[in-house]
């Protein structure tokens, strides 16, 4: 097998050597890359719950004429128009331009904040390639390079970059970690923070800077146009795994850890592979994972939850249904009335045949119903008491809705339907306390418990 230049033998060398970080500049990419992902992944979470994740990609763009600019600038002053560090203080400087523009439009003007975002990403974006244009036209400019500022340059880092980029990672997630209560209330209730006292403005400018701060130190590996999932794919992918904010910000670390670790590796491994490229796709793949089979809000899970609903609401609805024949007609009647139980069953939902033997063996297994020698379906003591809690909140919520929703009473029925399956205890509770109150009695058929009796 044959995989560019290399034949199979040699490629699991190289992949040996690689995660066992054997070569020197593997070691220095790693530590920067992955340096870069958890700090991505931790300020990215906020960023994602706060709905401004595109506003790395503004930031992004708005760099450009900031790493622009500072070569100029280096060129005229006889410097070294190619000082990572330098150029990275003049990226910055033209992030925070961004962010603050953006933050002016959204709250000076009523344009909306992807409008703001769209404004300024395009505007400094295309200063920037104007600046490069300038560049390219500067007698003795050195300017080879200079563009791997928008697709990166994750190879050709040097030991003093790794090191730039990971004492900054690590100042970015020191600060998120020192100040995660604050981010987190004001995060979740601003009006609330903001009455207790707390300084939501700067705050949020904080946080702000700390994405900012993120998005240039990527620029070097993954360059202006990839350094957006970097601070949104780990948090997204994560979120379909827990609800704890804690765990989020751990597992969202660890997915951009993990991510750039694999990325690397496949840059390394593979001969002319773009590790910024590399490294967002195997951040994509965690994505795709966890969309798939997050414990959470996966679709897999989702799906399940779905399914398990349905067949309950299903059940439900066929003991109501048993329950309220059985009142019509009595327990000791319904074998006189047999096929009208089933027409009865037919048309109080209008079934499916299948789904309605599917719904009445489930609850034959569960022990709330069984079939009898003469051919007819019959409630259970267990089965008859879940029967008439069901029926009991449905009635429960049609009076509410007539007393208190002012809804017609055709459509009683119908909404309380919708709502009856997810009523708990407590709000039961308070129904039953707050109906007599306004007057409303309960009728005697609310309480059924017990109420039915074999009739000759």
């Amino acid at each position: 097998m044959w995989l560019g230049n290399y034949d199979s033998s040699q490629v699991l060398h190289r992949l040996i050597r690689v995660l066992t970080l054997g070569d020197y500049n593997t070691r220095v990419v790693m530590f920067g890359t992955v340096m870069l992902g958890l700090a991505g992944g931790v300020v990215g979470v906020f960023l994602l719950l706060r709905k401004r994740s595109l506003l790395a990609d503004a930031v992004g763009h708005a760099a450009l004429p900031g790493v622009a600019a500072t070569f100029i600038i280096l060129m005229q002053l006889g410097g070294n128009p190619r000082s990572l560090p330098l150029l990275m203080l003049g990226a910055l400087v033209s992030g925070l331009l961004g962010m603050g523009c953006v933050l002016f439009i959204t709250r000076t003007t009523r344009l909306t904040q992807d409008a703001a975002l769209g404004i300024i990403l395009s505007v400094f974006f295309g200063f920037g390639i104007v600046l490069l244009g300038i560049i390219q036209r500067m007698r003795g400019a050195p300017a080879a390079g200079l563009n791997s500022f928008i697709y990166g340059r994750t190879a050709s880092m040097l030991l003093s970059d790794a090191v730039l980029i990971g004492t900054a990672a690590l100042v970015i997630i020191g600060l998120t970690l020192l100040l995660f209560k604050e981010f987190r209330l004001f995060t979740f209730d601003s009006p609330f923070a903001a009455g207790d006292g707390w300084p939501v403005t700067f705050l949020d400018a904080l946080l702000m800077a700390l994405a900012v701060g993120v998005t240039i130190i990527g620029l070097q590996a993954v360059g202006i146009i990839l350094i957006i999932a970097i601070l949104v794919i780990p948090p997204a992918a994560a979120r379909f795994w827990t609800n704890k904010l804690g765990l989020l910000v751990f597992l969202s670390a660890m997915f951009g850890a993990l991510g750039s670790y694999l990325g690397t590796s496949i840059s390394a491994i593979l001969p002319r592979m773009p590790a910024g490229a590399a490294i967002v796709v195997s951040q994509g793949a965690f994505f795709l994972v966890s969309l798939l089979f997050g414990s959470e809000r996966g679709l897999i899970q989702e799906l399940i939850a779905r399914n398990r609903q349905k067949r309950k609401i299903l059940r439900q609805n066929l003991l109501r249904a048993l329950y309220e024949f059985e009142e019509q007609y009595g327990t000791g009647n319904i074998g006189a009335n047999q096929e009208g139980q089933w027409d009865y069953l037919n048309d109080a939902r209008q079934w499916q045949r299948g789904s309605l033997y599917r719904g009445l063996k489930s609850l034959k297994k569960q022990g709330r119903v069984l079939f009898t020698p003469r051919g007819y379906w019959k409630l259970t003591p267990s089965g008859r008491s879940e029967a008439a809690r069901v029926t009991r909140n449905h009635r429960l919520w049609e009076v509410y809705l007539l007393e208190f929703a002012a809804i017609a009473p055709a459509h009683v029925d119908q909404g309380a339907d919708q709502i009856e399956h997810v009523l708990g205890d407590e709000m039961v509770a308070e129904l039953e306390k707050l109906l007599p109150r306004f007057g409303t009695p309960l009728p005697e058929s609310f309480h059924p418990l017990g109420s039915l009796e074999e009739k000759p």
